[in-house]
């Protein structure tokens, strides 16, 4: 098993979540993180001038999927949540040593 750590754009969220659905990919954690990359923030403009903002709101997906949905799941991220253009985000992949249902105590 592997655990899939998306960093994405807020916009792109729903189309993500949308297209893991359809592939019965039902369960996921999403949290709104802020941070940054190359760019290191934007530069924008107000009244009194141009100000940068250092760390730029995205959403975190994380997903725990079998080894042989792997590439397709990476797949169907990185065609929904692609613009072409920087911050577009990051994919981890993150090796499941185990896993256990908290509230029956399952395991595997």
């Amino acid at each position: 098993m592997k655990k899939i750590e998306a960093t994405i754009r807020p916009e792109k969220l729903e189309a993500v979540r949308s297209v893991l659905a359809d592939m019965g990919i039902l369960g996921m954690t999403v949290t709104q993180v802020s941070g940054h990359g190359k760019q290191r923030g934007i530069a924008l403009q107000s009244r009194t001038g141009e100000y940068r903002v250092e760390f730029l709101p995205k959403i975190k997906i994380e997903v725990v999927v079998v080894d042989e949905d792997l590439s397709r799941v990476l797949n169907a991220i990185v065609s929904k949540a692609r613009t072409g253009e920087m911050g577009d985000g990051k994919i981890f992949v993150v090796p499941i040593e185990e896993a256990l249902r908290i509230r029956t105590g399952d395991t595997g």
